[in-house]
């Protein structure tokens, strides 16, 4: 197998073939979020074409988004039963679908069909569940750097594409792009195909920072029961506040996010004037600050407190949001924005995935945080929507980005709300 021989080529060179599964989760997570990222640039022209509200398309993107956070928990469930390499090839699959369907689409139900249902699941089986999945299973050391690494790709791939994207919608039409991110999805396939494997025992190898190759847990061989697994996790991690402090910021965490500046950034700045391919440009700055950001912060979360981490993150997000309706939307004003909120887009990431890992354990790390990412995307989904319904009902969309930034000051809050690592007690436990 290609794998196999690669594996022994690299580890002749003292590398471990856990760097090549993360660059192929790397390249997943960024088309998989650059196709999440195109409805972005998208609303405009279907406004234009079709003649629907704002409202009625972010009702679309608002059941993608929700479909998006509830697949995570079972994802992670599909991933221990099937393994890693055949889920993420049939949700890269499931997403070309979607895609390629609403090139034919006239109405606003076949809209909510193809990119809020099958889009919304495709993607769904291939969010951060996926990065932490991967790190937890291929890493000892070095886990925080990685969960890093594959949570910038996400991020970057949402908005770094935009520009792209953009530029295509503007010259040819939306369906162009459509084609764009059709073509991006089966490269990806072709690579996850090639080079995937679920664990480091395929290729004969230890985690990467242990010594000893570690045996797979027994398979579960019944669905049924793999799919009965994330409620048994989550009746479980329910007794404790930690999980729902985690519940709660992500929640927090996807309502200052990608619900709001990922869906609605690119209209806002029209209504100020601002054309598309520009306003796409500033959205790629904050992808390219937030791929240093988000891997700083998987650093930092191998060597401090996690909760202060969060806290800061949180804490200056909220206030950058704050600031932007004082931006005037001049270059200046959404450059210093562009750079202050892109170093924070998902820098909560990392810390999330440490202390649901430190405080629950490797083996059910991927199913808590799917349920806690579910709490992220139930959040993205409110703002999408939210803040559609506040541009068409108010004519403006600055209320909804007062609002997220007040709630990101109280995740700041909750954050070192939680006990510091050790914690065993069903009270606010937390891991460092």
């Amino acid at each position: 197998m290609v794998s196999t021989a690669l594996a022994s080529t690299l580890a002749r060179r003292n590398i471990h073939y856990g760097w090549v599964v993360v660059a192929a989760t790397f390249l997943t997570m960024l088309v998989t979020a650059g196709a999440m990222g195109a409805p972005g640039v998208l609303i405009k022209p279907l406004e234009d074409e079709f003649g629907w509200s704002t409202s009625s398309i972010s009702s679309a993107l608002a059941v993608r988004l929700v479909l998006f956070g509830l697949m995570g928990p079972f994802a992670a469930a599909f991933m221990n039963h099937f393994g890693v390499r055949k889920v993420i090839v049939f949700a890269l699959g499931t997403i070309c679908v979607g895609f390629i369907g609403s090139l034919y689409m006239t109405q606003v139900w076949q809209l909510l069909l193809c990119w809020g249902i099958i889009i919304g699941f495709g993607t769904g089986l291939t969010a951060m569940v996926l990065a932490a999945t991967v790190s937890t299973r291929w890493f000892t050391k070095h886990r925080g750097l990685v969960i890093g690494m594959l949570s910038a790709s996400s991020a970057t791939g949402q908005l770094v594409f935009l520009p792209l994207m953009a530029e295509l919608t503007t010259r040819y039409g939306w369906r162009t792009t459509v084609l764009f991110v059709c073509g991006m999805i089966v490269v990806a396939a072709f690579i996850v195909l090639l080079l995937m494997r679920d664990r480091p025992s395929d290729v004969n190898l230890p985690l990467v920072g242990e010594v000893h190759i570690t045996p797979p847990p027994a398979a579960t061989r019944n669905l049924k029961a793999a799919l009965a697994s994330p409620i048994a996790i989550l009746r479980e991690v329910s007794t404790t506040s930690t999980f729902w402090i985690l519940f709660a910021t992500f929640f927090i965490c996807g309502l200052s996010t990608n619900g709001l500046i990922q869906t609605h950034f690119v209209t806002l700045c029209g209504d100020f004037g601002i054309v598309p391919v520009a306003a796409a440009s500033v959205l790629a700055v904050m992808g390219i600050f937030d791929f240093f950001g988000t891997i700083g912060s998987g650093w930092l979360s191998d060597r401090f407190d996690n909760r202060w981490l969060l806290f800061w993150y949180y804490g200056l997000r909220g206030l950058s949001l704050v600031y932007l309706p004082f931006s005037n939307f001049t270059f200046y004003g959404l450059s210093i924005f562009a750079v202050f909120y892109g170093l924070d887009w998902i820098a909560t990431v990392p810390p999330t995935v440490k202390i649901a890992a430190d405080r629950f354990g490797r083996e059910k790390a991927g199913l808590v945080f799917g349920w806690v990412f579910a709490g992220h995307q139930l959040g993205a989904a409110t703002a999408a929507y939210g803040a559609g319904l506040t541009r068409t009902e108010l004519n403006t969309y600055l209320p909804a980005f007062f609002v997220a930034g007040a709630f990101c000051l109280l995740a700041a809050i909750l954050a070192i709300t939680l006990q510091k690592s050790g914690s065993t007690t069903k009270g606010p436990a937390m891991a460092h």
